[in-house]
């Protein structure tokens, strides 16, 4: 899912090419695309966008007239934008919005169709859809604090709860984790101040650099690498790989169709967690540290 490093791309690159541009038309191709129908989506016709903004992962655009826009990528959702007079590529979209300056479209691939979006009719109703995690580059370290230890969970679901923190999601909750030198199942309450900070502070160094590095990769055009997946990662998507900090093979914990990869020396003290489906199947063959592992 894109996150808050590849959706600020994304609005920065909207910013250059639909700021003050007017919306002709809007084709669906997905009949349950459009998960509101009041107002309707042909009510942005001819309207020109004043403002866009990022709510969570979703992207909202603000048209004349308080009416807004808003785009939920999920997981595989993609934008991609063709100048217009150009050619639009032949690859399947669900949207396409026709501006007077290019074409805005929206894919997804596979066949799970969980991307959508949402028309509202003011920014109340916008902000009533906002699930209000924190914003946590602009919020102080107390807030971060608080908000962190409200409720006790692992620090892994507490960073990917979207009413929790804004913006974070699988992939980098897991280059954070890294970078503080904390377990992705440590418990919120079970923190000490110390390892609040590094947290707080991990979050502040990573995003801002990966957001840094996404726009050095795209050089001012609009983005279409957006993946979870790079090379330069230290752990997200990278098991079995060598932890560029200390060498350790990168483990990683696997639930439904998400994982988290961490390094057992950097952030568990070398104790291998518990693959879900893994130990199960080794049971009392399941390594418990780094040593077991490296003997099997």
């Amino acid at each position: 899912m894109p996150e808050l490093p590849d959706i600020t791309l994304y609005i920065e690159a909207l910013e250059q090419r639909v700021r003050g541009a007017r919306l002709e038309s809007a084709l669906l191709a997905h009949p349950f695309l459009l998960r509101t129908f009041e107002p309707p989506i042909s009510e942005l016709n001819g309207r020109r966008v004043i403002d866009i903004r990022r709510v969570g992962k979703r992207i909202a655009l603000q048209f004349e007239g308080d009416l807004w826009l808003v785009v939920h990528l999920m997981i595989a959702g993609r934008l991609h934008w063709f100048p217009a007079g150009t050619k639009r590529s032949g690859r399947a979209v669900l949207a396409a919005f026709m501006f007077d300056t290019g074409t805005l479209t929206l894919t997804e691939a596979g066949t799970k169709r969980r991307a959508s979006l949402y028309v509202f009719g003011s920014e109340a109703e916008l902000k009533r859809h906002d699930p209000g995690g924190l914003e946590v580059l602009d919020a102080t370290f107390e807030q971060f604090r608080e908000r962190l230890t409200a409720s006790n969970h692992t620090l892994k679901r507490a960073l990917t709860d979207p009413r929790a923190f804004s913006g974070i999601g699988n992939a980098y909750s897991d280059e954070i984790l890294h970078r503080a030198g904390l377990s992705p199942i440590a418990l919120t309450q079970k923190l000490d101040a110390a390892a609040i900070r590094k947290l707080y502070d991990a979050i502040r160094v990573v995003l801002p650099e990966w957001t840094q590095r996404l726009r050095e990769d795209a050089a001012g055009a609009f983005p279409e690498k957006v993946t979870a997946f790079r090379e330069d990662m230290a752990v997200h998507g990278r098991f079995g790989k060598p932890c560029p900090v200390c060498g350790t093979r990168v483990q990683r914990i696997r639930y439904a169709e998400n994982e988290t990869n961490y390094c057992p020396r950097c952030q568990t003290g070398g104790r291998l967690l518990a693959d879900r489906a893994l130990s199960r199947l080794l049971k009392s063959d399941w390594p418990k540290s780094i040593e077991e592992l490296e003997k099997l």
